[in-house]
């Protein structure tokens, strides 16, 4: 009775430690389809917002009463949409504009739209009304980007693209006529303007002189520690003729190199 007893016990404990296993693979089970179930839901809401971005972003306002679709033609190399412009067509004025040149009437001009100039399409010379570049200009004529940019009235100017290349960003072209009669009156005549170009360049050689002669001494300082090699290794005292003090009865010997004397007696 005992031994049955014994055995039923241990066949109950076999069982509820089997029940005990199937139960947490079971719940380990349900928690992975949880788990996988809010991942997908995750996915599929993120998703969902990205499509609706982009379709919010393929609308945009041109800030002039309509929506319009924006596509790839639209977009600039970087991947932003480009600037919309709308080109203005001729201004409706009550009197007609009067060309400088020949006199003639005319509703408007390349010169005048862009840089205020009264001169008609016909009369515009490529010499006379020759564009100059923004970094020509302050070169040529000592000027800073506030003579052309911030002093009143503010110079007109044309954007173009880089022809070296056209990521640098767009040029500002002024036109050189302006450009000449802004710099009148930053610097009053042309000879201050020659005076200033020529104390310039003299700076500007006074510091290139100094930048040569300091690369020539550093050049030398160079040579000269490469070709010294100093010596590492142990002296060794060369002794010239031993020599004897009556007064002090001691002999003593001078090295020839570090000029050390060594005084010693004789036994």
């Amino acid at each position: 009775m005992a031994e049955s007893s014994t055995s039923g016990t241990s066949e109950l404990t076999l069982e509820q430690a089997d029940r005990i296993t199937r139960n947490r693979e079971k719940a380990i089970a349900l928690k992975k389809r949880k788990v996988s179930k809010r991942a997908f839901i995750q996915k599929n809401a993120m998703r969902e917002k990205a499509l609706a971005d982009q379709q919010k972003a393929e609308l945009f306002d041109t800030e002039a009463g309509f929506i319009l679709e924006s596509s790839t033609a639209d977009k600039t190399p970087n991947g932003k949409r480009a600037k919309v412009i709308i080109p203005t067509g001729p201004v409706m004025r009550e009197e007609a504009l009067i060309c400088e040149e020949c006199g003639k009437q005319f509703d408007d001009s390349f010169l005048y739209k862009h840089f205020g100039l009264a001169v008609c399409n016909g009369c515009k010379d490529d010499d006379k009304h020759a564009l100059i570049t923004k970094t020509e200009a302050k070169k040529e004529f000592i000027l800073q980007d506030s003579h052309l940019d911030s002093k009143e009235p503010v110079l007109g100017f044309v954007l173009r693209r880089n022809p070296h290349n056209s990521r640098w960003g767009d040029m500002k072209l002024y036109l050189r006529l302006q450009v000449e009669a802004r710099a009148m009156e930053v610097w009053k005549s042309k000879e201050k303007i020659e005076e200033e170009k020529e104390l310039r360049e003299e700076n500007r050689q006074v510091l290139k002189q100094k930048k040569f002669h300091k690369k020539i001494k550093e050049l030398r300082m160079h040579v000269r520690s490469s070709l010294y090699k100093k010596d590492t290794g142990l002296h060794q005292h060369e002794y010239g003729t031993e020599s004897y003090s009556e007064a002090t009865d001691e002999y003593s010997k001078t090295c020839k190199s570090c000029e050390y004397t060594l005084t010693y007696e004789k036994m």
